[in-house]
C-alpha cells in the first residue's frame, strides 16, 4: 500500500484522509520517515514504528529493548523452525550465566567451610591441646631419689569436706592392713623406649593382700608393663626408657600396697586414700583401695584410672616432683595434676594453695603424659 506524502505547507485538511492513510494492515510495513525528515529511508537508517491511531488500543511490545520489534508471525520460531535446532541452556549453564564468577566461588567456600568444621571438631577432641598437657622437661629433678620425704602426698591439714571429689567411690573389697613386706612378681621385659636415661623397675605386691580383690599379681604386673610400654606414656618424648627386671637392685619399685601401709609411707594428713613415691625405698606406692575403687573423676573407667595411677606416680619417681593445675577450660588434664581428687582447679587448689591457677578451669580426665602420640 502506498500513500502520497504531503509537502510542507500542503498538509491535508481532511481528517478522514489522514485516518485512512495512517492505518497499517497486519503483515505490511508501516510508513517510514528519514531521521532528517526527508521522507526517505536510507540503508543506515533505523525504521520508526508507526504510532497507533486514537481509536486503536495500545499494544505493549514483548521486548522493551527491541527498537525495531518483531512481527507477530515470528513468535512461533521459538518452538519451531531454525530456532528449534539451537540447544537450550541447561540449569548449570543458566546458573553460571546468572552469577558469573560467583558460580565458582560458592562451591569453593562450601568446601572450605566443611574442612574448617572438621578441623574444629578434631581439635575439640583433644588433639590440639596435647602440647598444653605434656610435662615440661625442665621441671624434672633427676636426683629425686635422694629425697627423704614422700613425693606427691598432700602435706596440709585439710578438712575432708573440702575434698568431696576425692572421696573413694563405692566398689569392691580391699585390704586395710597388710604385712608391710613386699614380694617381687616374677617376669622381665626388654627395653621399651629409645631414651638415653634407662630405668629398671620391679613389680612388687605387699604380702597379705587378697589377689581376688585386685585381680592377682600377674594381672597387676601386666597393667604396669603395658602402660609404660605405650608411646603415650613416659617414653613418648624420647628422654627415658624402661626395662623390667625381677632380680638385683632396680631404679624403681612399682608396688601395690594396703591402705594402712600406704598411709604409713605417704602420710595421712588428709583423711582420703592417696598414693605417692617414697624415695628412701625407691618405691612407687600405689594404694590398693584406689586400684580397686578408682576415683570419682574417672566415672567408673577403672582401666584408664589405673593407667593414670601408674603414670602419675612413676612421674614422681623419675623426677616430676610438683603437681600442676588444669591449663585451660575443657583441656585434657596434665598427667601431674592430682586427678584422684578431681579435674577442676577449684577442687585441687584446696590441696595446694600455692599453685597459680584459674579456679574456673575444669579439665577432662587424662591418663597419659603425651596423649597426642599414637597408641601402641
Amino acid at each position: 500500500m502506498s500513500r502520497t506524502e504531503d509537502a510542507p505547507g500542503n498538509e491535508s485538511k481532511d481528517p478522514g484522509a489522514f485516518r485512512t492513510e495512517g492505518r497499517v494492515r497486519a503483515g505490511e510495513a508501516g510508513p517510514r520517515t528519514a531521521r532528517g525528515g526527508s521522507g526517505r529511508v536510507g540503508s543506515g537508517d533505523v525504521p520508526r514504528r508507526p504510532r497507533p491511531l486514537p481509536d486503536q488500543p495500545l499494544r505493549a511490545r514483548w521486548d522493551p529493548t527491541d527498537e525495531v520489534g518483531r512481527a507477530r508471525g515470528d513468535r512461533g520460531r521459538d518452538s519451531a523452525g531454525d530456532d528449534a535446532d539451537e540447544p537450550q541452556p541447561n540449569a548449570l549453564r543458566r546458573f553460571v550465566a546468572t552469577y558469573g564468577w560467583r558460580a565458582y566461588a560458592i562451591p569453593v567456600l562450601v568446601v572450605l567451610t566443611v574442612i574448617l568444621l572438621v578441623f574444629t571438631i578434631r581439635d575439640s577432641d583433644g588433639g590440639s591441646n596435647a602440647s598444653e598437657v605434656a610435662p615440661d622437661p625442665s621441671a624434672r629433678n633427676a636426683l629425686v631419689t635422694e629425697e627423704t620425704t614422700p613425693i606427691g602426698a598432700p602435706t596440709g591439714q585439710i578438712q575432708e569436706a573440702q575434698l568431696t571429689a576425692g572421696v573413694l567411690p563405692p566398689g569392691g573389697a580391699f585390704t586395710v592392713a597388710g604385712k608391710k613386706t613386699f614380694h617381687v612378681v616374677p617376669g622381665t621385659t626388654g627395653q621399651v623406649g629409645t631414651g638415653g636415661q634407662a630405668y629398671t623397675y620391679t613389680v612388687e605386691v605387699e604380702d597379705g593382700l587378697n589377689g581376688q580383690d585386685f585381680g592377682g599379681d600377674r594381672s597387676f604386673a601386666k597393667m604396669v608393663d603395658t602402660t609404660l610400654a605405650n608411646d603415650r606414656s613416659w617414653i613418648g618424648d624420647g628422654k627415658v626408657s624402661f626395662r623390667r627386671i625381677d632380680r638385683g637392685e632396680p631404679d624403681l619399685r612399682i608396688s601395690l600396697g594396703s591402705t594402712g601401709t600406704t598411709r604409713e609411707l605417704c602420710g595421712y594428713q588428709i583423711k582420703l586414700e592417696t598414693s605417692c613415691f617414697y624415695p628412701p625405698d625407691k618405691r612407687v606406692t600405689l594404694n590398693e583401695a584406689r586400684w580397686v575403687r578408682g576415683a570419682l573423676s574417672y566415672a567408673g573407667d577403672d582401666v584408664a584410672y589405673r593407667q593414670y595411677l601408674v603414670n602419675h606416680e612413676v612421674g614422681h619417681g623419675i623426677g616430676y616432683e610438683h603437681h600442676v593445675p588444669c591449663p585451660a577450660n575443657g583441656a585434657l588434664a596434665p598427667i601431674m595434676m592430682q586427678q584422684s581428687f578431681g579435674t577442676a582447679n577449684a577442687q585441687i587448689l584446696a590441696l595446694d594453695p600455692d599453685i597459680k591457677a584459674d579456679p574456673a578451669f575444669v579439665c577432662k580426665p587424662n591418663p597419659w603424659p603425651f596423649p597426642g602420640h599414637s597408641p601402641t
